[in-house]
């Protein structure tokens, strides 16, 4: 028997009203983002010759978290400190976890010992096994925080942040959002250097107890050495702490756009889906695909790498004895001649390539 025209009706207005719901559910789904300013209260951070490192971290979060709320109606941006309070490193974690955060956002300044000649730049860490010393060095700094807790041998299981034996277990924790963490990581870092000038130590991995301990995407700024007098400069200064939180700002939005692609959200009434685990992606269509292509190396290159200039999540594909490697991937064309004249900024031979079926079409 066939369906009644009003049956039809009736079930396609079932459908459109569906569709519609879960149009505007995407669209109102919040996204949380915890700004966690380092140190405060009794623990100063690093000192520089006039400035403290709490001062200069929460200056900057707090304008990181304006400019996010500010831009941003459908993300909820959460403090672990919107004041010269201290807080402990678990219960830092602790509140991006209990608010299921999408995005944990850890703010620091580097320091040497005053008997040593001060570097000055940034790096964005993200959670892993430090590869040098002065990773560890780092590391080491930032985790020395738990030393103003009380019992936190017993707190942290017996971590001693002075002992390296303690790192160890870094190097076997599987961090299931590492290459979300590499792709904000990579954006981050990219605006500090060109949008803020300064000078580029690289995407890097260190162990840092703050990340551990959070179940999200995850990084940790470091925005310069307060060690370094021309640093400390920038740094306490008004201008420069509004720039680096603009430039931190701009790698969130960038990585924020990527995430909602991922996340089926509508705009405008058109469906934007990206396929999992790739940046700047869309649904393909007949098994084509459009990728930049940004250069090609013998060497097998892990993303963060400082050949990539910032840009990442990166892929590659092998052509003879060649690594090529590529940024972005989408079944519209169109959509990557925006991001080309980006990525030609700093890549100036890089051109779009096709691929169907995964293989590329030459």
């Amino acid at each position: 028997m066939k369906p009644s025209i009003k049956a039809l009706i009736l079930l396609l207005g079932v459908f459109l009203t569906f569709f519609y719901t879960t149009s505007l559910t995407a669209q109102s789904r919040n996204f949380t983002v915890v700004i966690d300013p380092g140190h405060g209260g009794k623990d100063p951070g690093a000192l520089g010759a006039s400035s403290k490192e709490k001062d200069i971290v929460l200056s900057v979060g707090l304008k990181l978290g304006k400019l996010i709320e500010n831009n941003h109606p459908d993300v909820t941006v959460l403090y672990t400190r919107d004041k010269d309070n201290f807080v402990a490193l678990n219960q830092r974690a602790s509140i991006a976890n209990k608010a299921k955060a999408d995005l944990f956002i850890s703010i620091h300044c580097n320091a040497l010992d005053r008997r040593r000649t001060s570097p000055q730049g940034v790096e964005t860490f993200v959670l892993g096994l430090h590869r040098s010393n002065d990773n560890l060095d780092v590391a080491k700094a930032e985790n020395a925080v738990i030393m103003y807790e009380e019992d936190y041998s017993v707190k942290y299981e017996g971590f001693n942040p002075n002992e390296p034996e303690s790192y160890i277990i870094f190097e076997f924790m599987a961090n299931e959002f590492l290459d979300q963490s590499v792709q904000l990581a990579s954006l981050v870092q990219n605006q500090l250097v060109t949008n803020s000038k300064r000078v580029n130590r690289n995407v890097r991995q260190a162990g840092f107890l703050v990340l551990r301990e959070v179940a999200m995407p995850s990084i940790l700024v470091e925005l310069g050495y307060i060690s370094n007098k021309h640093d400390e400069n920038y740094l306490k200064s008004s201008s420069g702490q509004t720039s680096l939180a603009n430039s931190i700002y701009n790698g969130f939005r960038e990585y924020k756009r990527e995430h909602d692609k991922k996340s089926f959200v509508f705009s405008n009434g058109n469906a934007s889906r990206s396929s999992a685990g790739s940046a700047g992606t869309a649904a393909t269509v007949g098994g084509k695909e459009y990728r930049i292509q940004i250069f090609a190396s013998d060497k097998k290159l892990e993303n963060g790498a400082p050949e990539f200039k910032g840009i990442g999540p990166v892929d590659h594909y092998s052509d003879g004895s060649l690594y090529k490697y590529t940024y972005g991937k989408t079944g519209n064309i169109n959509e990557l001649k925006g991001e080309l004249r980006e990525v030609k900024k700093k890549f100036k031979d890089a051109f779009i390539v096709e691929f169907e079926n995964g293989k590329r079409v030459k």
